[in-house]
């Protein structure tokens, strides 16, 4: 996955915006953090569920992985960009979108 794919697929979903977020760049809705992309070291960040978090991070455990700490304990999971397929990256936006966009936006995308 390259990172204009990545952020076209960001930035396809209703009200998304792009920001800096530190040394990342953040993919926002409503003000909220739902992914970042750190295009030094080839990483997409995405908000999951726990549940959602512990599914993916069995997919791949050294291409997926929970942030270190509180933030890993809140769903934030790391992915490094050359393990995400199209359909793998989809699902892990959907899911990350869904989990910060208020529900009027959340429901089109059937989360």
């Amino acid at each position: 996955m390259d990172s204009s794919t990545f952020i076209a697929h960001c930035l396809s979903f209703d009200e998304v915006i792009e920001l800096p977020h530190f040394e990342k760049t953040s993919f926002r809705v409503n003000k909220k953090i739902f992914a970042t992309l750190n295009l030094q070291k080839k990483q997409a960040t995405f908000k999951l569920s726990e549940i959602d978090q512990s599914v993916f991070c069995n997919f791949d455990r050294n291409s997926i992985w929970p942030a270190t700490g509180a933030w890993g304990k809140q769903g934030w999971t790391i992915f490094h960009l050359t393990a995400l397929t199209d359909e793998m990256l989809i699902d892990a936006l959907t899911l990350s979108y869904c989990n910060v966009a208020p529900k009027k936006l959340s429901e089109k995308y059937k989360c």
